[in-house]
């Protein structure tokens, strides 16, 4: 018999597991991965492959003892509990609005059968939901949120579970066929080495270097200036309390640098908390009134990185290359197409998710509200990103651009973000501007004056 069932999800991993540690508590433990078919369709198939990477990452962190099944939780996990014979199912508290629904029906499930479901910690230092003013009401800023989290602090990393005694139950076949296809997909691009013990390392390399320059080079997206722990945070690799314990007694502007970008995940986490609908719709109703195109052909062209402005069109295809894109560029791609396309940002925000390999859905969608002026701390709506200035400022030598744009790579330093500009700027087939962003940005202003009238009426 199994003391307990530790159901997976955003979790994969033994060090710094909180629920890990209460299910070892109870005995054997069993771990268990449930893919849902219906929703695994549905992602896309960068999510799919590295997620399906982690897992069998996970497995062999777990001695090869991790139980994948296929299927509806709801059935599943029940099932699987019922077959050990285990009292109770654990779990990492889930924050996303279908996690939570998810897991009140699998609870709901489950006590009809008399077995436990215990939620313990979540992929976050601080739960969503338990930074609030004074008054109760969650923050609707990041500034004063940050100080808030921070002074509200979080638990030491939790302790590896003593002599931890790892059940033993066989996989469905198909399962691990699910896992197989997902990451033998023609076209994939190259993933990151997955695991617990690869994003330790990372996060060991980054501390002991790029850190020292963090705060000036992160936004430099022709340098390596990032730590690239994304995707390794996505899928619960590695705990944000481990970074910033590692981070304790730090002063230095680069270490507080990086701490306020693990404050703006753990944001965005607690704005979707209170606000579940704002995964896929504004966040604030002030720009309801806003006109929007529907310009297939320009989407298309912006999803392929063939907008003709070079900035854009190097984030654009590092996505599709690689899976990944400097965060600054994000910005940068997201503005321009909410802003010189006038396109709705939950369709950029799709995109996104469909193609990074650390989709993250409140991160993706805030970040995405914040750059179209409809979320929580919103950039401005009137501020609208110059691709060129954007370009030359934080690429300033054209190396970013460059390398992912190779029918620039005859232009030299900064000329490379404007070759409308040289004689021989398209010389080796470079498409043309699709949109002209002066213009744009006149029409843009337009749409948000004609929108607060429309409110003001």
């Amino acid at each position: 018999m199994t003391g307990s069932v530790l159901w997976l999800r955003r979790d994969l991993r033994r060090a710094d597991h909180p629920a890990l540690v209460a299910a070892a508590s109870e005995g054997p433990v069993l771990p268990l991965v449930v893919i849902d078919a219906t929703l695994w369709e549905g992602a896309g198939v960068v999510r799919r492959a590295w997620y399906a990477a982690s897992v069998r990452a996970c497995a062999e962190a777990y001695d090869g003892q991790l139980v994948l099944r296929v299927g509806d939780p709801r059935k599943v996990v029940p099932a699987v509990a019922r077959e050990v014979g285990a009292q109770a199912v654990h779990v990492t508290r889930e924050s996303t609005p279908f996690g939570r629904r998810r897991d009140a029906q699998v609870e709901r499930a489950l006590s009809h059968r008399d077995i436990r479901f215990i939620s313990t910690g979540t992929p976050y230092a601080v739960g969503p939901g338990l930074v609030v003013k004074q008054d109760g009401a969650p923050y609707q800023v990041f500034t004063p949120f940050r100080a808030a989290w921070r002074d509200h602090g979080w638990p030491a990393p939790a302790g590896a579970p003593a002599n931890l005694a790892v059940a033993h139950l066989e996989s469905d076949r198909e399962a691990w066929s699910f896992v197989d296809d997902a990451l033998s997909v023609e076209g994939l691009p190259p993933l990151p080495e997955p695991g617990e013990a690869a994003a330790l390392r990372k996060w060991r390399e980054f501390l002991d270097g790029e850190l020292a320059a963090y705060d000036t080079d992160r936004d430099r997206p022709d340098r390596p200036g990032t730590s690239q722990l994304s995707p390794h945070l996505k899928v619960g690799a590695i705990h944000p309390r481990t970074l910033l314990a590692d981070l304790a007694g730090r002063r230095d502007r680069a270490a507080d640098t990086f701490v306020s970008e693990l404050a703006w995940r753990e944001f965005y986490a607690d704005v979707l908390w209170h606000n579940p609908s704002s995964a896929w719709r504004d966040l604030k109703p002030t720009l309801s009134g806003l006109a929007y195109d529907e310009a297939d052909d320009l989407v298309e062209a912006w999803r392929q990185g063939r907008t003709g402005y070079p900035i854009v069109d190097a984030g654009m295809r590092q996505l599709l290359a690689t899976g990944w894109m400097h965060n600054r560029v994000r910005m940068i791609t997201a503005s321009f197409l909410t802003k010189d396309l006038h396109v709705w940002w939950p369709i950029g925000a799709r995109h996104f998710l469909d193609h990074l390999v650390d989709g993250d859905l409140a991160s993706n969608s805030h970040g995405w509200q914040w750059v179209a002026g409809t979320g929580t701390d919103a950039s401005p709506y009137f501020r609208v990103f110059n691709p060129v200035t954007q370009g030359k400022k934080f690429d300033p030598d054209g190396a970013y651009v460059r390398r992912w744009v190779p029918e620039l790579a005859h232009l030299t330093g900064a000329a490379a973000h404007e070759p409308w500009t040289r004689d021989d700027g398209y010389a080796a087939g470079y498409c043309p501007r699709i949109v002209d962003h002066a213009q744009e940005r006149v029409d843009a202003l337009a749409r948000l004056a004609a929108a607060k009238e429309r409110v003001t009426r």
